[in-house]
């Protein structure tokens, strides 16, 4: 695969999902990377202890030609024609166990790519690019 590097998306072509069955009466279904994305964003949201998803400066260079803020942080690379790698990077909540979050990152980010999908996730890498103390941020704000 050709690098594309400093794309939040890596390859943006869309992944031809394929049933158990060989073919089908209703013909081909195909779920675009962007979709993965949104769907890692989204559940990574939801795992405890995470605070969001960090984007690199190639990001925010693509927030301003109209990257949607939901690839910011998130990088799928197509390991074959069946397995997808993810990459997050991540900003988690100062206090916690970073390993353990981290796994349970990896675990839910998996399951639910895989469960909404049909694509099957070879790794799901997560980078700490920091640490925020939540506590501080809510008295500024006050």
């Amino acid at each position: 695969m050709e690098n594309a590097t400093g794309n939040a998306v890596m390859d943006t072509q869309e992944l031809s999902v394929v049933p158990d069955h060989t073919g089908s009466e209703y013909g081909q279904i195909s779920i675009n990377n962007n979709v993965v994305a949104i769907i890692a964003h989204e559940t990574a949201k939801k795992v405890p202890g995470v605070v969001e998803l960090q984007g690199t400066l190639a990001d925010g260079i693509a927030g301003m030609i109209g990257k949607k803020a939901k690839d910011k942080g998130i990088r799928i690379e197509k390991e074959s024609e069946e397995l997808l790698t993810i990459d997050l990077t991540v900003v988690l909540e100062f206090g916690v166990k970073i390993p353990d979050i981290c796994v349970q990152l990896q675990s839910a980010v998996k399951e639910a790519v895989e469960e909404m999908t049909g694509q099957k996730v070879y790794a799901v890498n997560v980078v700490v690019q920091g640490i925020r103390n939540l506590e501080v941020k809510k008295t500024t704000e006050d």
